[in-house]
Parts: C-alpha cells; structure tokens; sequence
C-alpha cells in the first residue's frame, strides 16, 4: 500500500508500532539509552542495554490500553521497565506496582542467595493526567520513604510516571534532554520539520528513523494498522468521556429543575434554566 490516508510526515510515537520503533528495538537502543539517562540520571550513566523477554509482563496485542512494552537492563544488571500508558485505567498504580515484582523475583537464585538485589526502575509515559491539583506537577518520582524521617527508605525500586499532556514547553524553551525528549514525544506525530533545538547525534537517529516516507511497504502497512487501532481506540474513548460528561450534565440539569418546580417555578422559566423538555420536567 502506499501512503495515502497518513497524512503525517513522522511516526506517532503513542501508537504500539512508533513506540516500539523508538524504544523497543536493539537497531534503536541508543534512543532509549538516550532517554534513560536523560529521565533518570541527567548524565551519561547507563552506557549500554540488553532488551529481555517481556512476553509474561503481558504485552498481548489484545490487552494494549496499558502495558510495559519496553524490558530490558543496562550493564550493571539494573532492570528497567517502560511504558506507554494511552488512556487512564482505574488500578494503573495497582499494575505498575504488580509488574515491579517481575524484575524483582527473577534475580532470586538457586541456592544459597544473600537476597541482594539490582535496581528496579518503572517508567510510566502517561496520555492523561492523574493529579488535577497541580497543572505544573508532571513529572512524579516515587520511591519508599519513612514518613516519620522523610528520608528514601529503599533507594533501588524507583516508580517514573510522566503526564504527557501537561508537557507544554514550546521548541524555545528547551533546555535539558529530558526538556528535548519530552518535546519529541508530545510533539513528534504533529512535526512539519525537524526542530533546530534537537540537532545532535541522537535525535539526527531519531529523526532518521521516524520518518514515515522512508518506511519500507511492510513498516508502512503494519503502522497503518498500528495507527487505525490508535485512532479507533482513541474514537472510543472520547466518545465515552463525552457521554459522561453530558450525562452528569444532564442530572445536574434534572436536579435543579426539580427544585425549581418544588418552588413553584413556571414550566417556561424552568425549560429555559434548564435546557430541558417540557415533558422531562412535567414528570419529576
């Protein structure tokens, strides 16, 4: 097939086939290493990953609202797990914590076993926001503190999660990696050109391999599939978000009529406070 219907000019990193592209193949690991060091280090400390099997944290095909797509470990034996959360699911603190004990449970060795342990670090990009009290606060690090001391209580399980859509720097302001990297991945599927602002060895890759036009006729079908079950799933969703929001509204709107007409308020007055039928307000 050729392109038509993907109008875009570079891979839309959310779906499975982008995200996968960037971070979860051995061709691309210096993206990842990249990213890695950028969100956790700020320093060149992770000089290199092995990607291992992540088939039992789950990554079936029909379970994609949120899953770990990215497994691997760096030379030091720390595991690291990454993933591309689209929507808000109910437990998503609960599974995150669920897929932690994976990396944990397999360093047990047969045998006599001091119980040490390699760092675990769980990264989770998120396309929602789960702390509406603060539209500055996206980036959460999460370890376990004594809260009497408030000081780290283990320093080797480290939960990330990123709240994309409150990721809202312009191409002038950044300045860090983590700044860059953050910016491609919010940005990247909306791109025109690449940005003068990533203009090093990395992001040269990154751009290089992202580009949709030079897909070979297999990338480009099966990204087209990945992108049709992104755009369907996200169809779904609104659809479902703003069915909510009018049926609240609309109770709202069933419970102020119904005090109206307990006061003795005209039908007439009630239809245009309301927005509701005469025949939905004769019948509360």
């Amino acid at each position: 097939m050729g392109i038509e219907g993907i109008q875009d000019k570079y891979v839309n990193p959310y779906t499975d086939f982008g995200f996968k592209l960037l971070f979860g193949t051995a061709m691309n690991k210096e993206l990842l290493i990249s990213f890695l060091n950028a969100l956790l280090f700020k320093e060149e400390v992770i000089k290199d990953v092995t990607y291992l099997n992540a088939e039992h944290l789950g990554t079936q095909e029909y379970d994609r609202r949120a899953v770990f797509d990215v497994y691997c470990e760096n030379e030091k034996g720390e595991k690291f797990l990454v993933e591309m959360q689209r929507g808000e699911q109910q437990f998503f603190k609960d599974r995150s914590v669920f897929y932690s004990t994976f990396p944990i449970r397999e360093q047990a060795k047969r045998g006599e076993w001091d119980y040490e342990l390699k760092a675990v670090y769980v990264v989770g990009i998120l396309n929602f926001s789960f702390d509406n009290s603060d539209e500055e606060y996206f980036h959460h690090e999460v370890k376990l503190v004594d809260l009497y001391t408030h000081k780290v209580f283990y320093d080797k399980l480290t939960f990330v999660y990123l709240e994309m859509p409150k990721f809202n720097k312009s191409e002038d302001e950044l300045e860090s990696m983590f700044d860059k990297w953050l910016f491609v991945l919010r940005n990247l599927a909306s791109l025109l050109e690449r940005p003068k602002a990533l203009q090093n060895r990395v992001f040269d890759r990154l751009f290089e391999t992202v580009e949709i036009a030079k897909f070979t006729k297999t990338e480009l079908s099966e990204y087209w599939d990945s992108l049709k079950n992104f755009r369907d799933w996200y169809s779904v969703i609104s659809t479902a978000e703003k069915k909510g929001r009018k049926e609240g509204e609309k109770k709202k709107a069933m419970e102020v009529a119904r005090y109206l007409k307990s006061s003795g308020t005209s039908i007439e007055l009630i239809i245009g406070a309301t927005g509701l039928s005469k025949e939905e307000i004769e019948i509360l």
